[in-house]
């Protein structure tokens, strides 16, 4: 049997894995690369949450068969987080469901509500698993503009006009992965009117909501009075708590669909492991000082990367949040396009990035910089990236 399976057929080459072999190669020779391509932390999570961790582990009756959509504990642990945070009230029990990771929570519930041949408006650039997620359930994609102007509305009016089905469901992701673009409280409180007129549903993927800089909070859809109608929310624990490996996350908000995402995953899973919901408890109701600490060394960062990278004549714009920054290839090298690029800065800086076009084709041209190793790593990374612009002929005048 040779035909290759039907979702397999919808699914492109992931053009990341390319320059990510490309940089297990180079490991695997001894090269000292520096990695900025995936946004994987390098910080450890809260001692006081691994420590609850390794106490209930050690309970006899904690290795069983846990609860799908979460123990009540930690249910209710979000809510109070969204009270705390954003003024939000949640109830625990019906509009609040633990997934593993906000990417399997975004796939569940695209598995849940998604009819072959329906239309979905997805943000392009945006993180593979706001298209492909609804591609392998049998949805169609129409792209929409990530950035957050007036072309994103006309962009929406269009699709309503001209797609056929009408569209059911717009997708949403500020902070963007990949642009580390922001909203504000106003965009949201345009996008819940436009979706309650059009009858569309609205996913938020907020996994970026503790990683703000500059003293901007991020905002929340469910801010705004009636986004409950239409909207639900994912969050992530991976990069708040750097528990990215742990796969913790939350979907909150529409109780319709908390229900179908929530009977989806009864089906596929028995819920995380009893001793990681145990700690998350610990995380969102436990001392939040490890959250800020973590948000200002993030700034750190970013201001030194940035700082660093233009004085070797790589001029990046400033992320106001996120772990990422979204870098426009130097213009004298544009035309080599950012998957070249980025082979280009593992082989000869031994710098790995993320090809801006693995995020969507409106992605060509930038690369996606993560601020995962610390400032030392970066300014390393900056002298690399000059000698090899050097050679190329670019210089800091020139970039």
């Amino acid at each position: 049997m040779t035909e290759e399976f039907y979702r397999m057929k919808r699914l492109p080459p992931y053009v990341i894995a390319e320059v990510n072999a490309m940089r297990a190669a180079a490991r695997a020779r001894g090269a000292d690369i520096i990695d900025l391509g995936m946004g994987n932390p390098d910080l450890p999570p809260p001692a006081h949450v691994i420590e609850k961790l390794c106490e209930v582990a050690m309970k006899p009756d904690a290795h069983g068969y846990s609860a799908s959509k979460g123990i009540p504990g930690v249910r209710k642990a979000q809510a109070n987080y969204y009270g705390r945070r954003f003024n939000v009230e949640l109830d625990p029990e019906t509009e609040v469901v633990m997934t593993m990771g906000s990417k399997e929570g975004l796939a569940s519930l695209a598995t849940a509500i998604t009819a072959p041949g329906d239309v979905v408006l997805a943000p392009n650039p945006s993180y593979p698993i706001h298209t492909f997620g609804f591609i392998i359930a049998g949805a169609t994609i129409r792209s929409v503009p990530t950035t957050p102007d007036e072309r994103y509305w006309e962009a929406l009016d269009r699709a309503m006009r001209y797609s056929v089905p009408r569209p059911s469901v717009v997708i949403v992701n500020y902070p963007s992965n990949p642009t580390a673009e922001t909203v504000d409280l106003a965009f949201y409180e345009r996008l819940v009117a436009w979706a309650k007129e059009n009858k569309v549903w609205v996913l938020s993927d907020l996994a970026y909501s503790e990683l703000y800089f500059d003293g901007q909070p991020t905002r929340s859809i469910l801010e705004v009075p009636g986004a409950k109608d239409v909207a639900v929310e994912f969050t992530s624990m991976s990069k708040t708590f750097s528990m990215a490996g742990w796969r913790v996350g939350f979907a909150v908000g529409n109780k319709q669909l908390i229900a179908a995402l929530t009977r989806v995953k009864s089906y596929l899973d028995y819920g995380a492991f009893t001793p990681i919901q145990a700690a998350t408890c610990a995380a969102l109701n436990g001392p939040q000082d490890i959250v800020e600490q973590n948000r200002l060394l993030y700034q750190k960062r970013r201001d030194v990367m940035v700082e660093a990278f233009g004085r070797a004549g790589w001029e990046i714009p400033s992320p106001r949040a996120s772990m990422f920054a979204w870098a426009p290839l130097p213009p004298a090298l544009r035309e080599m396009g950012s998957l070249e690029f980025s082979k280009q800065l593992l082989t000869h800086a031994e710098v790995a990035v993320a090809p801006g076009v693995g995020y969507g084709e409106d992605g060509e041209g930038y690369v996606r910089i993560a601020m995962v190793e610390n400032e030392q790593r970066l300014r390393q990374a900056a002298r690399n990236i000059r000698r090899y612009l050097t050679s190329m002929g670019v210089n800091a005048s020139a970039a």
